[in-house]
């Protein structure tokens, strides 16, 4: 009797072992995936946009400008000003073409285009498509919001499969990065931000990633490669886009911007 009790016993105890074992090794094989992130929406030309962040520096290398908010009733209209000019920082090494809405011009002044970890910010015309903040979504704010928690990163790896991408490090499975800026502990800059979609459609990787509209730290400081400003202007660009008007960045050097305006129908500065 006490050998049939001891092995129903035993036979008990293996089957909450064998059983445990499954659902711990089923864990292990969701968490060891490695999720595909979101196929990027498709790009709307800059003809459809009807709201325009302009930014200019004096040249290729200054990090110092100045941007101006423009917007017209429809595609076919003239673009008009809105508010006054500010100042803002580009890179800490001045700018560099980009890969936005437009094509790279070929032959410029400048025709090193933007790099990973370059110090530059990017030039060409981007679209405005997604926002951030260190707090729950502002009740002025329309384009999509992600509020940052400890695990929001943004990705700067170019070998990830994540690459130039907002990702929530405890919802994409097993993360393949070695490197990525922790945004909530970035601190003040990133208290509110607008994502730049340089190198978002199609992500070339190592062409630079995590470009943002940001808080500046000073008006003497230029940044990794974003365009940063004093919080009350980038509040008042946060509460103006509306994302059924396609709002977008364009951002060049002055002298070069004057060459483009009139082939790619830029706002007139002047």
């Amino acid at each position: 009797m006490q050998s049939a009790f001891f092995f129903s016993t035993y036979f008990d105890v293996m089957k909450k072992f064998l059983f445990l074992l499954v659902i711990l090794a089923g864990i292990f094989d969701v968490a060891g995936q490695v999720m595909k992130p979101i196929p990027p929406k498709p790009k709307i030309p800059f003809s459809k946009s009807r709201q325009a962040v302009v930014v200019t520096t004096a040249d290729w290398q200054t990090f110092r400008g100045t941007a101006r908010l423009f917007a017209r009733k429809s595609a076919k209209s003239a673009w008009k000003p809105v508010g006054d000019a500010f100042a803002v920082v580009v890179g800490r090494n001045g700018l560099a073409w980009g890969d936005g809405l437009n094509e790279k011009p070929a032959g410029d002044a400048d025709p090193a285009p933007k790099k990973e970890g370059d110090g530059k910010a990017p030039a060409g015309i981007f679209a405005l498509t997604e926002t951030f903040g260190a707090g729950a979504k502002p009740a002025f704010v329309r384009l999509p919001f992600t509020p940052l928690e400890e695990y929001t990163e943004c990705v700067d790896d170019a070998k990830s499969i994540h690459y130039n991408r907002i990702v929530n490090r405890m919802q994409v499975g097993d993360f393949d990065w070695q490197s990525s800026e922790k945004m909530l502990a970035v601190g003040a800059e990133y208290d509110l931000g607008v994502f730049v979609a340089h190198n978002s459609n199609p992500v070339v990787k190592g062409d630079g990633s995590c470009i943002f509209l940001h808080i500046w730290k000073d008006s003497e400081t230029g940044t990794a490669g974003c365009t940063a400003m004093e919080r009350k202007n980038l509040e008042t660009i946060m509460k103006w886009i509306d994302p059924a008007k396609n709002p977008v960045l364009i951002q060049m050097p002055e002298p070069v911007y004057g060459e483009f305006q009139s082939k790619w129908k830029l706002p007139k500065l002047r």
